[in-house]
């Protein structure tokens, strides 16, 4: 039997990262993946979707320059967008595997189950298997899509996210049921690529985890495009019909039955941990209800030598979490002391307009009795928003009210992923709205904006009212 000093299971984000820097700090490491190293992020995840909210969001950006008096009429190859897409995700994926190497990780592939507290059993897609010793191990096996009883994504007609991503034509309508992140981020890419969408929602909201005004700004840019809401809905079942298409059967509050007819059905409902795969109780190690592998802030789980990053150590599944996850439980078992700080990992949803956040809401800063200012400005009051033609959504800072500091931010608008980065800079120096406010911002640009919300909650705005 081969033995390794940590072994790391799953090469998504937090599974690469924690390997790469565990061996840069000498460590002996080995890293298990079963479906191609990147996991969900790079290969079927982040990575592809936003090239291809990249690539419809140049489709509307082209169809609208008509106000600039530049007229176009753009034809979309899906065919050819998939391949470019695929050819970015082979580029990064060739990328980590060469980064692996480089730092002498040693990369396996197969299945990674535990047959005691320092051994598993490697099991490839041929059926054959290896045993692994190890001292320490962290779990990164990430997570897979949510089903919905009766909606088998083995079925042609019923997709997830995955293989919606892999789709070589744009359908002509599609009914998604799931108006969170990911539901929605697909719903607008492929209304911009043509197709009729009708998103089903069970909530009376899109977006349910963000508060209203950031999310009203996204559902009526959606509706613009054509999709149709059913909010307060339920998927019950589905059927074929004789001409290709499906019927999609739901029901509302007052449980009355609605059908909507569509040629796929995507189901986008959240996501799951992937736990089931290890065989946990050799290790005597059990997952809550959920799925997820529970964790201290060194990422450490009920067992000492046991550690969890990324997705399958439950909420926020976000890959950048995954990635700052990784790092800490690589450098506390490399004999580091290291610590994971939630409070300022943002969040950010790629829609039209994209929304960002980072901290604390103004209510939470309540709850928390730090008696909170508030701060906002609007993008169709920036120059520089009005010149790139994009001037939905605004900026807010969310601040203490006794010394300034800045307890959160939230965004809705263009670039708010990118301009977060700066905000969240903020909350994890604990920098202040006088901070903010006093730092030049180069003219024009989106960034102003922080710095002009800023001057807002300290009731010195110049470029809008003061609240």
């Amino acid at each position: 039997m081969t033995a390794t000093d940590l072994l790391v299971v799953g090469g998504g984000p937090g599974g690469y990262t924690a390997a790469i820097r565990a061996a840069q700090r000498d460590c002996d490491v080995t890293l298990v993946e079963r479906d191609g190293i990147g996991g969900t992020c790079l290969n079927h995840g982040c990575i592809p979707s936003k090239a291809m909210v990249t690539a419809s969001n140049l489709v509307t950006d082209l169809e609208s320059a008509s106000r600039m008096g530049i007229y176009a009429e753009p034809f979309v190859d899906v065919g050819e967008l998939v391949a470019w897409k695929d050819d970015v995700v082979v580029h990064l994926t060739d990328g980590v595997g060469k980064l692996c190497k480089a730092n002498g990780v040693s990369v396996r592939e197969g299945t990674a189950r535990f047959t005691d507290d320092h051994t598993v059993d490697i099991v490839t897609d041929d059926g054959s298997s290896d045993e692994l010793g190890f001292e320490t191990v962290i779990v990164a096996t990430g997570s897979r899509p949510m089903g919905v009883p009766g909606f088998s994504f083995d079925d042609e007609s019923i997709l997830d996210s995955r293989q919606a991503l892999a789709l070589e034509n744009a359908p002509r309508s599609m009914a998604v049921v799931g108006a969170g992140y990911i539901g929605m981020e697909l719903s607008t890419v492929f209304a911009k690529l043509g197709t009729d969408v009708t998103v089903v929602e069970m909530e009376a909201d899109a977006l349910p985890r963000y508060e209203s005004d950031l999310a009203r700004p996204v559902t009526r840019r959606a509706q613009s495009l054509g999709v149709d809401f059913q909010f307060e809905h339920v998927a019950s079942e589905w059927t074929p019909n004789d001409d290709g298409t499906v019927t999609l059967y739901t029901a509302d509050a007052n449980g009355d039955t609605h059908e909507t007819s569509a040629d796929r059905i995507l189901v986008a409902i959240g996501r799951e941990p992937v736990t089931d795969t290890l065989d946990l109780e050799a290790i005597d190690l059990e997952a809550t209800d959920d799925g997820v592998l529970e964790t201290d802030d060194r990422m450490r789980t009920a067992r000492d030598h046991v550690f969890a990053v990324g997705d399958v150590a439950g909420d926020p599944m976000l890959a950048h979490e995954a990635v700052a996850e990784g790092l800490v439980a690589a450098e506390v078992v490399a004999g580091g002391d290291a610590a994971l700080n939630r409070s300022a990992v943002p969040t950010a949803v790629f829609v039209d307009p994209e929304i960002a956040t980072v901290g604390l809401t103004e209510a939470q800063a309540r709850d928390a009795d730090e008696d909170p200012v508030v701060g906002e400005f609007p993008f169709d009051a920036s120059g520089r928003a009005m010149t790139i033609s994009e001037t939905e959504g605004f900026v807010r800072v969310v601040a203490a009210g006794d010394d300034g500091r800045l307890l959160g931010a939230q965004i809705v608008g263009p670039e708010a992923s990118e301009l977060i980065g700066e905000l969240g800079v903020a909350v994890e120096a604990g920098l202040t709205l006088e901070d903010l406010a006093g730092t030049v911002h180069m003219h024009p640009t989106l960034s102003e904006t922080i710095m002009e919300a800023s001057e807002n909650a300290l009731n010195q705005a110049i470029h809008t009212l003061n609240r």
